[in-house]
């Protein structure tokens, strides 16, 4: 009898094992479908904006392809862009939404705005973390500046569609929620139509530090929409914090167009070739965007791209 069990027990453990292994074989194709189906509706909803935003996307004041609009909600405020950048849609997958070389790709988007004092990426024992220090539109130390820990999420990534996301739970002054979310599909063989998601929420010192800058040195800043005003029925720009979160989602939109077309640059140039882009692309908006002169930017993001390389 107990030779009987001996001889039985090796198959009896292989047919459990097979059933294991079968099991989550079985489960794993569910996710996967689930998955699949996930980002085939995603890229369809994507594909009917793209076309829904036709006539808006061929005529503009912005120059370029591009439909924008934002939300201001009791607690939180939201920026959308949608636009249409002259790369391909494998280029910009393969470059902003790779698990491994994604990370640090994005900080070297985030680096351009002139808020962003640096940038690192490192990996944790959940996944990629970009650790971002925000302050001034002019040269400070680090030691003066917010740090903000965006976690890194490669969402989805198959032959027409792509979601990366940014997100940081919170930041200076009681803002929370942070999310940067870029989708992409491919409209040509070498366009590809984004939507870029610049979001956060905020408590209440964060609503009294956005409402002191902005009866103090933004009390001049408008966004890109207009309303008409109450006075004298006439369209202008809206100010305030709409206004506020419309300029800062263009310049994160204006940094990833900046970044994808100075690949084609020889690697020793593609620096300089981001940042004069960048600082071109938002001297079309004066109005909304102009903050220093070229000369300033210039040597102020040279300056902290290589405390980039080397600060921790």
């Amino acid at each position: 009898m107990s030779m009987g069990r001996l001889v039985k027990s090796p198959a009896g453990n292989r047919s459990a094992r097979q059933w294991l292994m079968a099991a989550m074989l079985a489960v794993f194709c569910c996710l996967s479908q689930s998955a699949f189906a996930q980002a085939a509706g995603n890229a369809a909803s994507l594909g009917d904006k793209y076309r829904s935003l036709t006539q808006q996307l061929a005529h503009n004041p912005f120059q370029r392809p591009l439909y924008l609009e934002s939300q201001e909600l009791p607690s939180a405020l939201k920026g959308d862009i949608y636009g249409v950048l002259d790369y391909p849609f494998q280029a910009v997958n393969a470059t902003l939404n790779d698990p491994a070389q994604g990370p640090a790709n994005w900080c070297d988007v985030l680096i351009l705005h002139q808020n962003t004092k640096y940038c690192h990426a490192s990996t944790s024992a959940s996944g990629a973390v970009l650790a971002v220090n925000i302050g001034k539109k002019t040269e400070e130390s680090l030691s003066s500046s917010y740090r903000v820990q965006f976690d890194y999420h490669p969402v989805a990534s198959s032959p027409d569609y792509l979601r990366v996301e940014l997100s940081a739970a919170t930041g200076p002054l009681s803002t929370k929620d942070y999310r940067i979310v870029m989708e992409a599909i491919p409209v040509g063989d070498n366009r590809t139509f984004i939507h870029l998601t610049y979001a956060y929420g905020y408590g209440t010192a964060g609503r009294i530090a956005m409402k002191t800058y902005l009866a103090t040195l933004g009390s001049d800043k408008v966004g890109f929409s207009s309303a008409p005003d109450p006075s004298t029925g006439k369209s202008q720009f809206i100010g305030g914090v709409r206004g506020l979160v419309e300029r800062n989602t263009m310049r994160y939109y204006l940094a990833i167009d900046a970044y994808l077309g100075a690949l084609s640059s020889p690697p020793n140039a593609r620096l300089d070739k981001r940042l004069t882009d960048w600082f071109d692309a938002t001297e079309q908006y004066p109005r909304q965007l102009h903050e220093v002169s070229r000369a300033d930017y210039l040597q102020m993001k040279h300056n902290e791209y290589q405390r980039q390389q080397t600060a921790q």
